[in-house]
């Protein structure tokens, strides 16, 4: 029997993906978590064979989440489910330890085809994001300046260049406006730009954003 819990804020896609599993025989939804606090209790005070994990957590970023479990519970298997495309957060999570990552759109067989690849102890990655990394293993590609940023940052750059103001980033991410404006400076630095322009149009150009 696979021992599986579930992190999402949205009870809607916890709800759905019950629905989901609710008929697999060999799959049990042992438990659920809303935000990072009761993913990291559940997971650090419990065993499951495997954590879906969403990225976008109202209290931590689920890179952050992953980050620690992969240091205190390095036997347990992540596997990320998100709604963001593949561009933006995929390989950074396989390079932080996930064993595979999944679009929230994906279909329910799919899903259970990584579910049990996954436990086995294997990666999972769409046709697509395969290529993708076969590509930068084929052309040597050098690390892009995004890699420079560390989880959070990298999420605030997101919502910079959607068009998000520092007042709207920090309510949804549970910080000051402040502290906003100081990831923003750090951004800049370390991505060689000016301003948002600049940032905004990197990120266009390099498609990290749906």
């Amino acid at each position: 029997m696979i021992k599986l819990l579930i992190a999402d804020d949205h009870a809607i896609v916890r709800q759905g993906l019950r629905q989901i599993l609710a008929d697999v025989p060999d799959i049990v939804i042992e438990d659920e978590a809303s935000n990072g606090k009761e993913t990291l209790f559940h997971a650090l005070n419990k065993d499951y064979d495997i954590l879906l994990l969403d990225i976008s957590m109202p209290d931590s970023n689920g890179l952050d989440i992953l980050n620690e479990l992969r240091s205190k519970k390095p036997d347990l298997k992540v596997l990320i489910l998100s709604m963001h495309p593949e561009e933006q957060y995929a390989i950074r999570a396989l390079k932080a330890g996930a064993s595979g990552y999944l679009n929230k759109d994906t279909l329910p067989d799919e899903l259970l085809t990584a579910i049990r690849k996954v436990v086995l102890g294997r990666k999972y990655v769409s046709a697509s994001l395969a290529e993708k990394l076969a590509f930068n293993l084929d052309t040597g590609a050098e690390g892009a300046l995004q890699d420079t940023l560390s989880n959070r940052e990298y999420e605030v750059m997101l919502k910079i260049a959607s068009g998000k103001k520092a007042t709207e980033i920090a309510d949804e991410l549970y910080l000051s406006a402040k502290t906003i404006s100081t990831y923003r400076s750090r951004i800049l630095r370390k991505m060689k730009m000016k301003n948002n322009t600049e940032l905004v149009r990197y990120v266009l150009e390099n498609k990290l954003l749906d």
